[in-house]
């Protein structure tokens, strides 16, 4: 789970210098930023840039391509729900509907005590155990309306 802790420029160093001796270090140190600080900032992206002499750009493109990485802080907990065909085919567009609704959220939102953002994922590989969602690093399936809201809970 993301500390979404402040940002401390000395903290971030440290991470990065960590992870300097790894080959292709940036995957491991925008995960270990991500997990100490709960988001990618542009703070971070420019240390990152600095420390393995690659562009903002590179560091950018990076941390946008890959869906696991935020650049905003969300929630302490984040709560991916498929969105994928099985997922549809089996009510999970209706029953994330109604979570969101519930929630007062859309895609992407944050609870207002920060405790949950709720994300959409393009598929868990949970396929068979259609409709899915992950919760922080729990999978669930086969979810209903009353197991859908007991994991957003």
């Amino acid at each position: 789970m993301a500390k979404n802790r402040a940002w401390d420029e000395a903290a971030a160093r440290g991470i990065i210098g960590a992870h300097l001796h790894l080959e292709g270090p940036m995957l491991p140190v925008l995960h270990a930023l991500q997990a100490e600080f709960g988001h990618i900032s542009e703070d971070s992206m420019r240390l990152v840039a600095q420390h393995l002499n690659v562009s903002r750009a590179e560091v950018y493109g990076v941390a946008t391509f890959y869906h696991d990485f935020h650049l905003e802080p969300g929630g302490n907990t984040r709560l991916k729900i498929c969105r994928a065909e099985a997922c549809q085919a089996m009510g999970g567009e209706e029953l994330a509907a109604g979570l969101l609704q519930r929630l007062g959220l859309d895609w992407g939102g944050t609870t207002a005590d920060g405790r949950l953002t709720v994300e959409p994922v393009y598929c868990l590989g949970l396929c068979a155990c259609a409709p899915a969602a992950m919760r922080g690093d729990e999978v669930y399936g086969r979810l209903d309306a009353e197991t859908l809201a007991e994991v957003a809970a």
